[in-house]
C-alpha cells in the first residue's frame, strides 16, 4: 500500500496522508474467491452437531473415543480405524496424556546406576564411549570434553536429573558429561 504525504496550510504545517488504492483491481475479488473455495472444501469434513453432542455425553473414555472415531468425515465415508495394539489402548493413552517423562517413569525404575568403567580413563570428548563392568555402553551426548587424573577402572554413577537428562559421574572428576545409552 503506497502512502503520499501532503503538506497543507502555510503556517500550521499540518501533515496528512492520502492512501492510494491497492495495486491490482482484483485484490478483493480474488480474496473472496479463495475464501469461498476454502469454505466449500472444509464444509464436507465437518461432522454433524448431533453426532458430536451424542459422543460428548458419553462418560466412559474408551466409548467416547470410539464414538468420535465412528463419525463419518464426509458423506458416505467412514473414518479409517487405526491399528491399535493391545498395549496402546485408548484408555491407557488418555490416562498418560500430558504427563512428563519423569511422571510416566515406573516407581521401581532406579534414578541412578553404579558400576565401574572397564579400562583406563584420562578424560572424554564429544564422541567418547564408556564401557561399564555391567556390560552397558554409554556415549557422550553433548559437545563437552573433560579430563581426570588417569585412573584405571574408576567407579562411576550414572544419574538422571528431574528433567530426565542423564549424566555420568566419574570418581575423582568434578565434571559430569551428559550421556546416552548405546547398549
Amino acid at each position: 500500500m503506497l502512502t503520499e504525504l501532503l503538506v497543507v496550510g502555510g503556517a500550521s504545517n499540518i501533515i496528512r496522508s492520502r492512501r492510494r488504492p491497492r495495486e491490482g483491481a482484483h485484490y478483493l475479488e480474488n480474496s473472496m474467491k479463495a475464501l469461498l473455495v476454502l469454505l466449500a472444501a472444509s464444509g464436507s469434513a465437518l461432522a454433524s452437531d448431533a453426532d458430536l453432542l451424542r459422543c460428548r455425553a458419553l462418560t466412559d473414555v474408551a466409548a467416547r473415543v470410539a464414538c468420535y472415531d465412528a463419525i463419518p468425515l464426509a458423506a458416505g465415508k467412514a473414518a479409517p480405524k487405526p491399528a491399535v495394539s493391545a498395549a496402546a489402548t485408548p484408555a491407557a493413552a488418555s490416562a498418560n496424556f500430558g504427563l512428563s517423562a519423569t511422571q510416566m517413569r515406573k516407581p521401581d525404575e532406579p534414578n541412578s546406576v553404579e558400576s565401574t568403567l572397564v579400562g583406563r580413563i584420562d578424560g572424554w570428548g564429544p564422541t567418547t564411549q564408556f564401557r561399564l563392568a555391567n556390560g552397558q555402553v554409554w556415549r557422550v551426548a553433548d559437545d563437552s570434553s573433560g579430563s581426570v587424573t588417569e585412573i584405571e577402572n574408576p567407579k562411576i554413577t550414572i544419574t538422571r536429573n528431574s528433567l530426565g537428562t542423564i549424566f555420568l559421574e566419574i570418581e575423582g572428576s568434578k565434571q559430569a558429561p551428559r550421556v546416552r545409552r548405546l547398549q
